[in-house]
């Protein structure tokens, strides 16, 4: 049997944004580990590493309506390279730091960067495709990260032995690769640089976002599902599988590589099904496993069930992960930028929130109780996916102001 190719029937930007995120996904992986450890080698306490790890996060989510601005005036091309650049500048910049605080600024910085280049990507990725290949285009593109994931984290290990510092240029190279990929190949008059006609009234707003339900619901499934898959997983589940479970770091990292492996691996199947049988019916199928993991997770006594709940919760999430985004792209027209950066700073926002109340329960009740807590949180999301209105245009219009998104491209 043939294998199919991922970028089958996908227009070209598609395949160029996933070849310039894989250099991002794969340097942010090599930095990761070493941020922490670079930090603390200028002798601060874990309180400014937190800090340290937040800066970036918040910074981000505070330039997100600025980004999405720019991008509906300069065009996605022009914003996500200068994002790019800027990120790799400021990269470059912390591995030369003489001190926690000009490592603390640069970080903070990125954080634009960040923002800029990843809401001019889920811009050329949603509007660059009709809604019978949304989801697929968003599990290929989310797929590059998830591989680059796997693949930074093990490099970074390597170059963190050589020097703390050297994580953070390789990232900074790989970074000046993914724009200029960009730069090169995207072509600015293609990617949503004019709205129709001209005219600012064929755009969507905010507001007028904001009174669609399925955007308000994919709103609280971006914030909620980076609280579990970041906040949950990246802040108290380490040290729950070390402390509580009597494990290794090395099987937390076993763990989270094949939730990794596991998700990355259903990614394409969960987005044709998302195309093909309708956003609510894959984010059903997808909050349901996820809600499951974490159950599963919240009563492991061993690290056979915590290895059990990664598996889980990476299959729920390749449904899950998708679906809201996907959304996003069906009920805009036109230039979107602000209603595409408003519902990633939703997400950043779960980023930012989620670790530190999961870390104050914790410390104040016990883990299961924090993961208890995130389970009721997400039963939320599990109650809202079966209101979602039915966004994927197909024959005809489903949610009020939608018309396909390539009239505008």
């Amino acid at each position: 049997m043939k294998m199919q190719s991922p970028f089958k029937d996908l227009p070209r930007e598609v395949s160029i944004l996933v070849a310039a995120s894989f250099f991002v996904a794969v340097g942010f992986g090599i930095v990761m580990p070493a941020i922490p450890v670079f930090a603390k080698s200028f002798g601060v306490n874990n309180a400014a590493i937190g800090l340290m790890v937040s800066a970036f996060a918040i910074t981000r989510f505070a330039s997100g309506l600025i980004s999405g601005v720019l991008v509906d005036k300069f065009g996605e091309r022009a914003v996500f390279s200068t994002g790019i650049f800027m990120v790799s500048t400021f990269t470059f910049m912390a591995g030369i730091a003489q001190s926690y605080e000009q490592l603390l600024v640069f970080r903070a910085a990125g954080g634009l960067g960040s923002s800029m280049f990843s809401v001019a990507a889920s811009s050329v990725i949603l509007r660059s495709v009709s809604d019978s290949q949304r989801g697929h285009a968003q599990s290929v593109y989310q797929g590059s990260f998830i591989v680059g994931g796997i693949a930074g984290p093990a490099i970074g290990g390597v170059l963190s032995l050589i020097s703390l510092r050297a994580p953070f240029f390789v990232y900074s190279i790989l970074l000046l690769c993914s724009g200029l990929v960009a730069l090169i190949f995207l072509k600015g008059d293609s990617i949503g640089a004019k709205v129709k006609n001209g005219s600012a009234e064929s755009a969507t707003t905010v507001r007028e976002a904001l009174a669609m339900p399925a955007y308000r619901i994919a709103l609280v499934l971006a914030f909620i599902g980076t609280w579990v898959f970041f906040g949950m997983r990246a802040s108290i589940l380490p040290v729950f599988v070390t402390e509580e479970l009597g494990s290794t770091i090395a099987i937390v990292g076993y763990g989270l590589a094949i939730s990794a492996m596991v998700q990355g691996a259903v990614l394409l199947r969960a987005g044709r099904y998302s195309d093909a049988k309708g956003r609510r019916a894959a984010s059903i199928i997808g909050a349901n496993i996820v809600f499951l993991g974490i159950l599963i997770l919240t009563f492991a006594v061993n690290p056979l069930m915590y290895i059990l709940s990664m598996i889980v919760l990476g299959f729920g999430g390749a449904y899950l992960s998708i679906t809201p985004a996907s959304i996003v792209g069906d009920i805009i027209k036109g230039k979107g930028g602000k209603v595409i950066a408003f519902f990633q700073m939703a997400g950043d926002a779960g980023m930012i929130f989620g670790p530190i109340i999961i870390g104050w329960i914790s410390d104040v009740y016990s883990y299961r109780t924090a993961f208890g807590a995130s389970a009721v949180i997400f039963a939320i999301a599990l109650t809202l996916v079966y209101q979602i209105p039915e966004t994927r245009n197909v024959d005809g219009p489903q949610v009020k102001n939608l018309r396909p998104i390539d009239e505008d491209l």
